[in-house]
This record gives C-alpha cells, sequence and structure tokens, in this order.
C-alpha cells in the first residue's frame, strides 16, 4: 500500500462511494507511483461489488482523470493512479455536450406533414381528441358527463416535513448497514482464512462486533482495515489468533496503522518511552545549569 497516494485519495469530492471505494481498493494495492494491476474479480469481491458495478466505477475514474489503463492480452491490465490529476469538470462538459446534441436533433422538421397511412381521412373537428389548438393535454373533456361516483380521499394529516425534506427510510439506511457488515466480515475471514489456514468462528457476539466496527470506521473503511488487520504481529494480537475483538478494542488506532502504514510494536512503543525519558532528563539537566549560574552571577 502506498500511504503517499492514499493520502491523496482521501480529500477528492464529487466521487459516489461506489467510485471512492473502488478508488480507494486501488490506492491500497498501489506502489509510490501509483501502478498496480488487480484483476476485476479481485477488487469486486473487495468492495462486495459485482464486476459490472466496478467497471463502470473505474470508466468514471478515467474520464476524471484519476485513473489510467494499460490493457494487456491474457494478462491483468495495468493501472496508473493519480489523484493530482483529478479533473470533474471533464465528466461535466461531456454531459453538456450529449444534453446539447440531444435539444439540436428534436422532432425531425416536416415530421407532421407526412401523409397519413392508407390515405386515411383526418378525423372531424368536433370528434374526441381530434387536432386542434386545445390547451393543456389535448383531451377535450367539455362534453364529458360528469361522474357523480368519485369518492375523494384527503390525507389525514398534513406531512410532518416538507417534501425533498424527509429523511431516507430507516429500511434503506439498515439495508446500507447490513451490506457494509457483509462486505467487512467477508474481508476479515479471507485474509484469516489466508494467515490461519481455517474459517474465523462467526456467532452472535462476533456479529455485534462487526456491526460496531463499521459503525466506528464507517462502511467503506471497515473492510480494508479489517482485512489489514490479519497482518499485525503485536504479541497480544498474534496470541489472541487475531481475534475481532482485539481489532474493535482499538479500532481507530488500528485504522490510523493502516492509513499512515506505520505498526506500532510494542519495541517502536519502549524506544519513543526512551527517547522522551531522555529528552525530559536533558531538559531537566539544562534548567539546574541554568540555575546554578544564575545563583553564581548574583554572587
Amino acid at each position: 500500500m502506498s500511504t503517499i497516494i492514499m493520502s491523496q485519495c482521501w480529500p477528492l469530492q464529487g466521487l459516489s462511494v461506489t467510485q471512492k471505494a473502488v478508488l480507494i481498493s486501488l490506492a491500497d494495492q498501489a506502489n509510490d507511483d501509483g501502478v498496480c494491476w488487480p484483476a476485476i474479480g479481485t477488487i469486486a469481491r473487495r468492495c462486495c461489488m459485482s464486476e459490472r458495478a466496478v467497471r463502470s466505477a473505474m470508466d468514471h475514474l478515467e474520464a476524471v482523470g484519476i485513473l489510467a489503463r494499460e490493457r494487456r492480452f491474457n494478462s491483468s491490465s495495468n493501472y496508473t493512479v493519480s489523484p493530482a490529476k483529478y479533473d470533474q469538470s471533464k465528466v461535466a462538459a461531456k454531459g453538456k455536450r450529449k444534453v446539447g446534441k440531444a435539444e439540436i436533433s428534436g422532432p425531425a422538421s416536416g415530421a407532421g406533414d407526412a401523409p397519413r397511412a392508407g390515405g386515411a381521412p383526418d378525423a372531424p373537428p368536433g370528434a374526441p381528441g381530434a387536432g386542434g389548438a386545445a390547451a393543456g393535454a389535448g383531451l377535450d373533456l367539455h362534453g364529458a358527463p360528469p361522474n357523480r361516483h368519485i369518492t375523494l380521499i384527503e390525507p389525514p394529516v398534513e406531512p410532518s416535513s416538507p417534501t425533498g425534506l424527509s429523511a431516507p427510510p430507516a429500511a434503506d439506511a439498515e439495508t446500507e448497514l447490513q451490506a457494509a457488515c457483509r462486505c467487512t466480515w467477508a474481508a476479515y475471514a479471507a485474509a484469516y482464512r489466508k494467515r490461519h489456514h481455517v474459517n474465523p468462528v462467526r456467532n452472535a457476539k462476533v456479529n455485534a462486533n462487526v456491526k460496531q466496527l463499521v459503525q466506528r470506521l464507517g462502511r467503506i473503511e471497515a473492510p480494508l482495515v479489517a482485512e489489514w488487520f490479519l497482518s499485525v504481529n503485536e504479541r497480544y494480537v498474534v496470541q489472541g489468533m487475531h481475534d475481532l475483538g482485539a481489532l474493535l478494542a482499538k479500532a481507530e488506532a488500528y485504522r490510523t496503522q493502516w492509513a499512515t502504514g506505520r505498526t506500532m510494536t510494542q519495541t517502536r512503543a519502549q524506544q519513543a518511552d526512551r527517547t522522551e525519558s531522555n529528552f525530559s532528563a536533558a531538559d531537566e539537566a539544562i534548567a539546574i545549569l541554568e540555575a546554578r549560574r544564575s545563583g553564581n552571577a548574583q554572587h
């Protein structure tokens, strides 16, 4: 994983969740030059998407300049991720050209002058539905008898919020959370099998841990951090066989290690602590010397 490319991808705006997830997956597999060569199926499994959705997202990333593809025969394509080349105006300009073309094409001139098939005569002027200068939808309803059997049903109460400002249904939000949980578990289980050669245990407690992990890290980062967690070699984590509870206990700290590419081992923490202690001792010694010099100067 390239922390340089990854740090440049996170601030990008204007991408959908699908496009951002595919971009982060590519950055996670790229080197410092932004080059990677994952298969479409691999990206689809990591992001819990269909291959069609991955291709569509990659087409968009290529259109805005973030992604460059080098297609190779009988082999995975080479991809170059370049966040600095992101230009959202390219897609906007492309959309405007399509709209302009549709407006110019319009209805064909002279279409209304075409002769009727079989020489059929025109409808009488008073016939219902006959063409003319009628307003609205062109339906002649003046001669229709009133329907006295229509019952108007009005809503019993006014809507609680204005149209367009209502919150998304709870069912949709729950569905998105469930999809993110499935994706996170799939990433964790695949990495677990690769390291320990056995499937991880899944029960109600594990399911609750997965849900909390997604809620704390987000549906995009949670699967990536869960997969990366199996590469951690901390003594406590290894002895616990990379239990999901250990990841949840320090989820934010592990997320920072994953994002920066720097693993804080016990040895490194002790070295940092000794360094800080040395600096503190040096500061105290300097303060004592300065105090003595001040005392000698007064005498």
